[in-house]
């Protein structure tokens, strides 16, 4: 594999990582921007904009972009987070060139008025059906308590109340400073022509008008408040706890990683074997997310009411266990094989390639060979994880409860 970069006078950089043994090709357009850069009485603008980039263009109306992707059989989304927005596809080499022109066109949409009021709908829809969603819906409350304050609690889909109150206007200026191409970075993985599609990129985008974009980094160690909501027609309490990690800039990001699978993996972790495997909890899991600047754990439950107290005093048991003693050498061993598989099966494929790249990219503003890596995970030692649970207790954590209401 071959690594290649291009920035624009415009500051775009384009990068690209080129396999020719690969049979696929995949693209993707990674906007520095998420809900976390978000005023709040525009919060929900990022996700929205999302949607409104598939509405389409001065040319292109919403029928004709669908049309255009589905053509080639082009497999292509896009996702919003709480730091950036990702546009992605993955198509055969034959049809890159042709995808690569309408993102870029795509990436300079109307957005008219009048889809801007109808979309509004769809969006207060999505945030109707992800709060019929326990699971979501408690992850997403708990974030805002334990950042309490910090930008990285913002919803990503906002609310109805903030989708309401926006105008086109706010969303225009919204874009016009976030999605200018200093902010963005155009990536590229598998089988395709490295000058081709730099020359389409440089074609295409270099008349973008650069903007000052910056963002406030600061860590957190976020809140320890506690909070629990009864809600109508549940049937099962929901637990999510959010304690401090490392960021994704840090170096012990590869030890925090192998942790989240010691303590919350499917199967073999230390949740598994004493919550889901006696049948204490139907679901537990424990997941690292590392962030700009700062970083989170998130655990999530859900349980019967009956054993929602002895569910947290387990889980409870087990991070003090964790803090005074550490993991072990068979924990560590094959923690690192589940990552090891996991990492090496993810970048098989262009598209799993590209998510790496362009996050690398965002987060480091480097290129991360695939070796380097696995040379990182092999490396973390049970002293590495050992302190990082000192220097971040898993039981320094915020906790928000949806539980069945009593007279429902």
């Amino acid at each position: 594999m071959e690594f290649k970069i291009h920035k624009l006078k415009n500051g775009l950089t384009v990068i690209g990582e080129v396999n020719k043994s690969a049979k696929s090709t995949a693209v993707g357009f990674f906007v520095k921007t998420g809900s976390r850069d978000e005023d709040l009485k525009i919060n929900g603008v990022s996700h929205f904009l999302e949607h409104m980039i598939f509405k389409g263009t001065e040319r292109l109306d919403y029928a004709a972009v669908n049309k255009a992707f589905d053509k080639v059989g082009a497999m292509c989304n896009a996702g919003t987070g709480e730091e950036s927005t990702v546009y992605y596809a993955a198509v055969l080499p034959e049809y890159l060139a042709e995808i690569t022109r309408l993102w870029i066109e795509m990436m300079r949409p109307a957005l008219r008025t009048e889809d801007f009021n109808m979309e509004k709908n769809v969006i207060k829809e999505e945030i109707a059906r992800y709060k019929d969603q326990p699971s979501f819906d408690v992850i997403d409350k708990c974030r805002e308590l334990y950042f309490a304050g910090h930008p990285c609690g913002h919803s990503v889909l906002g609310s109805v109340e903030s989708i309401d109150a926006m105008t086109a206007e706010q969303m225009r200026g919204y874009f016009s400073q976030r999605y200018a191409p200093n902010n963005m970075v155009a990536v590229f993985a598998g089988n395709f022509e490295w000058d081709e599609i730099r020359d389409i990129i440089e074609a295409g985008c270099s008349g973008w008008e650069s903007f000052e974009v910056g963002r406030k980094i600061t860590d957190t160690r976020g809140s320890r408040d506690k909070k629990r909501l009864e809600k109508a027609h549940l049937s099962r309490e929901h637990v999510c706890l959010v304690s401090p990690s490392v960021s994704a800039q840090s170096n012990k990001r590869f030890a925090a990683e192998l942790l989240s699978m010691i303590v919350g993996d499917d199967v073999g972790s230390r949740f598994f074997w004493e919550l889901v495997d006696k049948a204490i909890v139907e679901t537990v899991s424990f997941d690292f997310a590392p962030m700009d600047g700062t970083g989170a754990n998130y655990t999530y439950i859900r349980c019967s009411s009956e054993n929602a107290a002895r569910a947290m005093e387990i889980i409870s048991r087990i991070f003090a266990d964790l803090t005074k003693a550490g993991v072990t050498e068979d924990e560590l061993a094959k923690a690192k094989n589940k990552a090891l598989s996991s990492l090496v099966i993810k970048n098989e494929l262009p598209m799993g390639r590209l998510g790496v790249l362009g996050s690398n990219w965002m987060y480091l503003g480097r290129y991360r060979k695939i070796e380097e890596d696995i040379k990182a995970i092999k490396a973390v030692t049970v002293a590495d994880i050992n302190a990082l649970l000192k220097e971040y207790p898993l039981g320094e954590f915020a906790q928000f409860s949806l539980a069945p209401a009593q007279n429902s």
